[in-house]
């Protein structure tokens, strides 16, 4: 499996950015993460593959939206009203199990983008 993830830049706080990963094969479950300098990695929002279930970190409710579109093998995630805190390098993963749903546990992502970066100035 091959991620592509685009869309990343610099935005002003109250901005909005649609981030795409594009990925190779069938639809998996699929995860977008963010690690900010010095902080962990965490869960953004995860959507399983008939985007029958999704989940969204706390921080991020309300203004983040995760979509897929499995006939252009896509996942986006629509930021809104952003602020200086979303400031990271944001990834997108796949789940590669075959059942157990979405999973909120990075070590069960097995395939990871190469990262692209989100700016938010205040």
């Amino acid at each position: 499996v091959q991620l592509q993830a685009s869309g990343g830049g610099l935005v002003q706080a109250g901005g909005s950015l649609r981030l795409s990963c594009l990925a190779s094969g069938p639809p998996y479950v699929m995860g977008w993460f963010r690690q900010a300098p010095g902080k962990e990695r965490e869960l953004v929002a995860a959507i399983s593959r008939r985007s029958g279930t999704i989940y969204y970190g706390d921080s991020v409710k309300g203004r983040f939206t995760i979509s897929r579109d499995n006939a252009k093998n896509t996942v986006y995630l629509e930021m809104n009203s952003l602020k200086a805190e979303d400031t990271a390098v944001y990834y997108c993963a796949v789940d590669p199990r075959r059942a157990g749903g979405v999973s909120t546990d990075s070590r069960t992502y097995g395939y990871w983008g190469q990262g692209t970066q989100v700016t938010v100035s205040s």
